[in-house]
């Protein structure tokens, strides 16, 4: 207990008073959104909460141990992750939810491998870049550090494309801050610009329709748009101040679609108004760019790398999520960390905060 006192006080507050604040706006926003006549507290919410416990439980065990630890369990975690990934293809255990395949039914409640993967993508990624040194100056190690993480990214994209981006995100982010050549980094954008149109033709039909309507966002026949034109009224009849806690319209009647997980924003907006958005994008302001600061002042590379893979999955999700709810992104399911319901996204979160922390309390003075 003393070892956590101690740690706990040197680590950066910002990072867990901004992290743990966007939860518990998170769950009030659920109580609002999932509320019906029989109980106030619904099944999303109790759900969540535990989550939340879980994952803080789970951030303690990273903060005592440590993150260099689990630099050592490389090749466990690696084996190991790509067997969790696969389980969703075992019948009668894997679950297809809005079109992708990427759940495991328990029975009592669904659970999403790729979010508790996210993160051991980050260890798996900063240790093999922090021992890759200086051959990630050159195509070639660019190449063989793609491979690398390949399989993760193929296998979750497969079923879901939304997710598959966020592993691409923390890939990027990783490998630009790995100490990356400038001129490599142009030639491989320039390569990547060239190649992106050809990617549409391997993309599924659901994921094809979704680029296709946000393209064409005035055709509400088309998949997807419906939904983000009723997120657009939810967040402009909002106001400044909102129409007030648990008065939301959009939500209450139907109109938006999935408002505890894909469209929290537009369904906080609704009720809190321009000022609760202002709020809630200030404090995943305050949280990335405190995660930043401790990536920059890391002990070593591994703590710097992890920060960096950390804060490309927090700024992504946030980013594409936000733009999706106002019609700026493609509809991609991407959730909004801490704030969207979702027990195995909650615990992703949370878990990843316990990182950022054990790096920031070993950080260089």
């Amino acid at each position: 207990m003393n070892k956590f006192s101690h740690l706990i006080k040197s680590c950066n507050h910002y990072i867990l008073a901004s992290a743990l604040g966007l939860s518990l706006l998170g769950i009030f926003c659920l109580v609002s959104v999932t509320r019906n006549k029989e109980t106030f507290l619904s099944r999303e919410v109790l759900i969540q909460s535990v989550a939340l416990i879980l994952g803080l439980l789970a951030a303690y065990a990273i903060l005592i141990l440590g993150y260099r630890y689990f630099m050592n369990l490389e090749k466990i975690l690696y084996i190991s992750s790509i067997l969790l990934l696969l389980t969703v293809y075992i019948p009668g255990l894997g679950a297809a939810f809005y079109g992708s395949r990427s759940w495991i039914d328990l029975g009592f409640v669904t659970f999403q491998p790729s979010e508790i993967v996210k993160i051991t993508f980050v260890i798996l990624m900063a240790a093999y870049l922090s021992r890759s040194g200086a051959s990630l100056s050159t195509v070639k190690g660019i190449l063989m550090a793609a491979l690398y993480g390949l399989p993760f990214i193929l296998i979750v994209s497969k079923e879901d494309f939304g997710s598959g981006c966020v592993f691409c995100a923390i890939w990027i982010f990783m490998v630009f801050c790995s100490g990356l050549d400038l001129k490599v980094i142009g030639r491989i954008a320039l390569v990547f610009i060239l190649l992106l149109p050809m990617f549409y033709f391997f993309l599924a039909g659901y994921q094809k329709e979704r680029i296709d309507a946000f393209l064409h966002p005035d055709n509400l026949d088309l998949p997807g748009n419906y939904q983000v034109w009723n997120s657009k009224v939810a967040i402009g009849s909002g106001g400044l101040y909102g129409k007030g806690y648990m008065q939301g319209t959009q939500s209450a009647l139907g109109f938006l679609p999935v408002p505890e997980s894909d469209f929290i924003f537009a369904a906080a907006v609704e009720e809190l108004g321009f000022i609760g958005g202002i709020a809630i994008l200030f404090l995943f302001g305050l949280f990335l760019f405190h995660s930043l600061k401790v990536t920059k002042y890391a002990k070593d590379l591994q703590g710097t790398l992890i920060g960096a893979g950390l804060v490309g999955m927090y700024f992504f999700q946030a980013f594409e999520n936000i733009a999706m709810t106002m019609g700026l992104m493609p509809v991609t399911g991407i959730t909004l960390p801490f704030l969207s319901y979702g027990g195995s996204s909650m615990i992703s979160a949370i878990m990843g905060v316990g990182f950022l922390l054990s790096v920031s309390c070993r950080q260089k003075i």
